[in-house]
């Protein structure tokens, strides 16, 4: 594995890099409040099978760049940022795959740029539009969501963030090893860091993006989720799919939010049968 700084739209990506530079390009989007890292299972088994992967630190994250203020992390920027990279990397299509907020980069790139993607897959995160409706018509996913309206406010979630040490978090993502967990700490020791990851929930409340009705996607689209999600529930996913053209849903019964660590083979299997199946 190789780790370069790229530049792209305004900003350099700390990316990593796997596979044969010639192979089909793979790009992977983490979410929060992860780090290129959460990919780590699935990184080495697709450079194996002969596709060039890329696994940016999205911006605000990690070593990548941490523009100041919320209009910076507007989700039609983050997603720019993505095709500047497959640009950089010398590619017109790619192959995508995101989750949690990388699923929602991922979603809207589907949305608007299918020229540019070969394949699409998400992972535990709904349709834009699916979870609108979700969260006006249910009182269980609204309390699921509470902390987005949270992250709203000024200083307060950065001041208990640094506080707690970030316990809070990795409480909640018990699937980490110590190993892990420091790499998380590390990522998350700069306090630009943590503003530009919170940065991506304001953003998303004060700068909506503007979709088509009904924002139709079509590229052929896998959805993944885990059955044992916390924070966005299973019911979404169908109807998430449903908003696809060609589109199929996986779930698997066992695994959490964090469904690229819980079941890291079966995610890399899938992936892989999605992109043969597309090329």
């Amino acid at each position: 594995m190789q780790f370069e700084k790229i530049s792209t739209n305004g900003v350099s990506l700390h990316t990593a890099l796997a596979g044969p530079e010639d192979g089909p390009l793979v790009i992977l989007l983490h979410g929060f409040p992860e780090a290129w890292f959460c990919w780590r299972h699935q990184i080495e088994y697709l450079a194996e099978q002969g596709y060039r992967v890329a696994v940016p630190d999205q911006r605000g994250y990690n070593l990548s760049d941490k523009p100041e203020g919320v209009e910076a992390y507007k989700l039609s920027i983050l997603a720019q940022d993505i095709l500047g990279l497959a640009d950089a990397l010398g590619h017109e299509q790619f192959y995508l795959a995101g989750h949690d907020w990388g699923a929602a980069v991922a979603w809207y790139l589907g949305i608007e740029h299918p020229q540019r993607l070969k394949a699409l897959s998400i992972l535990n995160v709904p349709h834009p539009q699916i979870f609108r409706r979700h969260l006006i018509s249910s009182f269980k996913q609204r309390m699921r969501s509470w902390y987005i309206l949270f992250f709203q406010l000024p200083v307060v979630p950065e001041a208990l963030f640094k506080a707690f040490n970030s316990k809070i978090v990795l409480q909640n993502m018990q699937h980490l090893d110590d190993e892990e967990k420091e790499q998380y700490l590390a990522a998350w020791s700069d306090p630009k860091a943590i503003t530009g990851m919170l940065n991506w929930y304001r953003a998303i409340v004060r700068h909506p993006p503007s979709l088509p009705r009904p924002a139709t996607v079509n590229v052929p689209t896998l959805v993944i989720w885990g059955k044992q999600d916390r924070y966005l529930s299973v019911r979404m996913a169908q109807p998430s799919a449903d908003m696809c053209k060609d589109g199929r849903l996986v779930i698997l019964d066992n695994a959490t939010h964090w469904v690229t660590q819980d079941e890291p083979e079966k995610v890399g299997a899938l992936l892989l049968e999605h992109f043969r199946k597309n090329i």
